[in-house]
C-alpha cells in the first residue's frame, strides 16, 4: 500500500506542565519517531499544529502535534485535512484509551469518541467518524466511588510513572515498527500486528 504520503497526528496538550501527562502519549510517541530520523518539529500556524517530514523509501512521513489543546484538536485535524486535501485513509491518530489496559493497542478505521474529548472534537470537525486512529492503553483510573469524574481527569493528566514508562516505551516502538510498514505493507497486516500486540509477552 503505497500512499506516497502518510498523515499522522499525535494528540495531547500543548505546554510544558502536560508534557508527560498520560493524555499526552500522541506527543510522546511522535517525538520519538521524529528523533529517531533527525526531524524536528517547528509551529506552523496553517495547520494548528507543530509540524515535521521526513522519508521513508517512497513515502513521505508528515507529523502534526495540535497545537490547539486537546479539546479542540478537531481544529488542527481539518485545516491539515483541507490544506492537503487529503483521503481521510491517509490520516492516523493516535490517542490514549483508559478503556484499554495499559500496554494494549488498537487500531480502529472508524467508531465513537469513547469518551475521548480530542475524537469528540475531530468527529465533530471533520463531520465523521471514519478515519483511522491508533488507541494505546493507559489503563482505567483508580475507581473512587465519591466521585468518579474526577479521577478520570486526574488519571489522563496524571504523569506517566517510570514503571508505566517501561511499558510504554515498547508500545511506542512497536507502533512506530507498524507506522514505517505503511510504506510497504498493506493496511490489514498492520491492524494485525498493532491489535495483536502484547509488552509483556514482547
Amino acid at each position: 500500500m503505497n500512499h506516497n504520503e502518510i498523515f499522522i497526528v499525535g494528540l495531547g496538550n500543548p505546554g510544558k506542565e502536560y508534557i508527560k501527562n498520560r493524555h499526552n502519549i500522541g506527543f510522546l510517541l511522535l517525538e520519538i519517531f521524529s528523533k529517531k530520523y533527525n526531524a524536528k518539529f517547528i509551529l506552523k500556524n496553517k495547520f494548528k499544529s507543530k509540524y515535521t517530514e521526513f522519508k521513508i523509501n517512497n513515502s513521505i512521513f508528515r507529523l502534526f502535534m495540535p497545537d490547539t489543546y486537546m479539546n479542540n484538536s478537531g481544529d488542527a485535524v481539518k485545516a491539515i485535512v483541507d490544506w492537503y486535501k487529503i483521503n481521510l485513509d491517509q490520516l492516523f491518530i493516535i490517542v490514549d484509551d483508559i478503556d484499554l489496559p495499559l500496554g494494549k493497542i488498537r487500531f480502529r478505521k472508524k467508531g465513537s469518541s469513547g469518551g475521548h474529548n480530542g475524537l469528540k472534537d475531530i468527529i465533530n470537525k471533520l463531520n465523521t467518524d471514519n478515519f483511522n486512529r491508533i488507541k494505546i492503553g493507559i489503563g482505567s483510573p483508580p475507581f473512587n466511588s465519591k466521585n468518579k469524574n474526577f479521577n478520570t481527569i486526574s488519571h489522563v493528566l496524571g504523569n506517566i510513572s517510570s514503571q508505566e514508562n517501561i511499558t510504554l516505551e515498547k508500545v511506542y516502538h512497536h507502533v512506530i515498527g507498524s507506522l514505517e510498514e505503511l510504506d510497504n505493507k498493506n493496511e490489514d497486516y498492520i491492524i494485525g500486528e498493532l491489535n495483536s500486540f502484547h509488552s509483556e509477552k514482547n
